[in-house]
């Protein structure tokens, strides 16, 4: 059923406990998220980024239309996002493609232009009734996020929240997107300060090189919503190679692709039901 990510977001924040949020590039992304979230009986926020769309000719429409129609026959909780948005026309159409909320990302510039592109960018989404997420800090990959003085400053953290008024902040505290193998190690004190120092919900984005215990610690911290992509795309490329090694003869593309969406359903379920627990 459809849920708006404001409400999914907090209500895992009230329970102490964290939001899934996994990244859509197909239809089976799009299913095998759902189907995985209801075996684990737990909410999910489906986001397509903008790459994702990129792969898409640019168009957001369709993969938003095909996303949506598989949110609304779950039998759980399934919110719509539009991710990594750096694009102000693509902006622009996530609420006409029905999308409850959006990541603007500005995080590549500096801080005073980081704020006024978010502020504004702000405005123009809360009129359109979409809940609005940014990042500050570095969130890149392995080498940058590893780097000193990438990560989020708590101090800076409360000025960027009271200045642009967003609803939720993806902060950089040690892990790093498209990790494929999950040994990140996080800064959980500065989670925690960083939990005490805004008033709205953490986010933390590159989850997927972060291991189990990591992501618990993470969530008592503070995390509330974790953004997952890439440990959906090894599991899915495993089932692919797998299935083609096994029957190099096959050309039907539903003889692979099933097995990579079960993949990556049990994927969804074994780390839903990690952040839904206490």
């Amino acid at each position: 059923m459809l849920t708006p990510t404001g409400e999914l977001v907090a209500a895992a924040r009230a329970a102490g406990t964290a939001v899934p949020a996994f990244n859509v590039i197909t239809i089976e992304h799009a299913e095998a998220i759902v189907a995985g979230a209801e075996a684990a009986h737990s909410p999910v926020i489906l986001q397509i980024s903008e790459n994702a769309v990129r792969f898409h000719g640019g168009r957001l429409a369709p993969i938003a239309a095909a996303t949506r129609a598989v949110a609304e026959a779950a039998s759980v909780g399934v919110a719509l996002h539009l991710d990594h948005v750096e694009d102000t026309e693509l902006l622009d159409q996530a609420a006409a493609c029905g999308l409850h909320s959006v990541m603007v990302d500005a995080s590549r510039l500096p801080y005073a232009e980081n704020v006024a592109a978010t502020a504004a960018a702000v405005v123009r989404c809360h009129e359109q009734g979409l809940w609005v997420e940014s990042e500050l800090g570095e969130v890149g990959g392995k080498d940058g996020a590893h780097a000193p003085g990438v990560r989020t400053d708590p101090a800076e953290a409360a000025r960027f929240v009271a200045a642009t008024g967003v609803d939720a902040l993806a902060v950089a505290v040690g892990s790093s997107h498209a990790m494929t193998d999950r040994t990140a190690r996080l800064d959980h004190t500065l989670i925690t300060a960083l939990r005490d120092a805004v008033p709205v919900p953490l986010v933390l984005h590159g989850s997927s090189g972060v291991p189990d215990d990591e992501l618990r610690a993470a969530v008592a911290a503070g995390m509330v919503k974790i953004n997952i992509g890439t440990a959906l795309n090894t599991a899915f490329t495993g089932a692919v190679r797998a299935a083609l090694a096994g029957a190099p003869d096959v050309v039907d593309p539903r003889k692979y692709l099933a097995p990579a969406r079960d993949a990556m359903a049990e994927t969804v379920r074994t780390l839903t039901t990690l952040l839904a627990s206490h």
